[in-house]
């Protein structure tokens, strides 16, 4: 099992802009990657994938190893899964047909309880682990990625059938080591509810703002008032967190906020789900940390109101 796990066998469930990243960059590496695609399938089969990335330079990986359904593929080792979380009640079939014995589940996705929502939909035998992405990505055209900043992922381990917590780190520490063998920054995380609470306090005001104010990250930052307004909604998440028992790193709304102030002009992904009339990914990322925070007798108001308002566009655009 060791010299097999030393070069891995690795799936891409969704290959839109996350997918499609971090799996070029692991075949680019030398790693054996097979994607996964529905729509995109014929132009990716026939161009490949192309990355126009303004740190990397321009990409391509040609030919892909594309598959349009997950029973052609072969059994993989470790399966990323770049969906969104909208269409989650598809995915355990999909990683049953192209996981390995024992495989490990990457969820490459944004929000809160994620994983406790699919676990009990997969194979006992199957690790599952969850992947929070600092990255500025978009897919540009079928099989045409732009990535514009960052890229790292921090990874944490859910449940499976690691022996303890300790076994549980070292499959997480494992998956963050193939990361950083693609030259991707990647870290393991001991507590993988907090670092998706850490991931919240950027998701929750830049994602929801840039729909309700129709702006991207550059505006939003060069207003007082949305500034004001996104340094109460990051205050917020920590209140929240705090209350879920998950101390977050001193300072850290205010790094990320910095950060994002120090970014190329971007889009969040629940704007381009947007403009596209696509699903936006509420649920996950409003409805379940208002509600673990209120358990908790935490109310976080403004993200309501904030909630409330998206619920109201999100209908309408759809």
């Amino acid at each position: 099992m060791g010299s097999e796990l030393k070069q891995p066998r690795i799936g891409i469930i969704g290959t839109g802009a996350i997918g499609g990243f971090y799996g070029l960059m692991l075949a680019r590496a030398g790693f054996d990657v097979h994607f996964l695609l529905r729509s995109e399938f014929e132009p990716v089969s026939q161009n490949g994938l192309q990355l126009n990335s303004a740190v990397l330079g321009p990409l391509n990986l040609n030919p892909v190893q594309a598959y349009s359904s997950a029973g052609d593929m072969p059994p993989c080792d470790w399966l990323l899964v770049g969906t969104k979380t909208t269409a989650n009640a598809e995915l355990a079939p999909i990683i049953a047909q192209a996981a390995a014995p024992a495989a490990r589940v990457l969820l490459l996705q944004n929000g809160l309880e994620v994983e406790d929502d699919l676990r009990p939909l997969l194979p006992e035998s199957l690790h599952l682990l969850g992947g929070l992405c600092f990255i500025c990505v978009h897919r540009e055209a079928p099989g045409v990625i732009t990535h514009q900043a960052l890229g790292a992922v921090n990874i944490g381990y859910h449940s499976g059938p690691a022996a303890n917590l300790t076994a549980g780190v070292a499959i997480a520490q494992e998956g963050a080591g193939l990361l950083r063998r693609a030259g991707l920054e990647s870290q393991a995380m001991d507590n993988l509810h907090q670092a998706r609470w850490q991931k919240l306090v950027w998701n929750i005001p830049y994602n929801g703002l840039s729909v309700l104010l129709s702006a991207s990250t550059t505006p939003l930052m060069s207003n007082r008032h949305s500034r004001e307004f996104i340094q109460a909604l990051m205050r917020e998440v920590v209140q929240g967190a705090m209350a879920c028992g998950y101390q977050l790193p001193e300072g850290y709304a205010e790094h990320l906020f910095a950060v994002t102030e120090n970014m190329p002009d971007y889009k969040p992904s629940m704007y381009l789900d947007y403009e596209e009339k696509r699903p936006m990914e509420l649920d996950a990322i409003y409805r379940k940390p208002l509600a673990a925070a209120l358990k908790a007798g935490q109310d976080m108001p403004k993200i309501r109101a904030l909630y409330q308002a998206l619920s109201f566009i999100d209908a309408r655009n759809r």
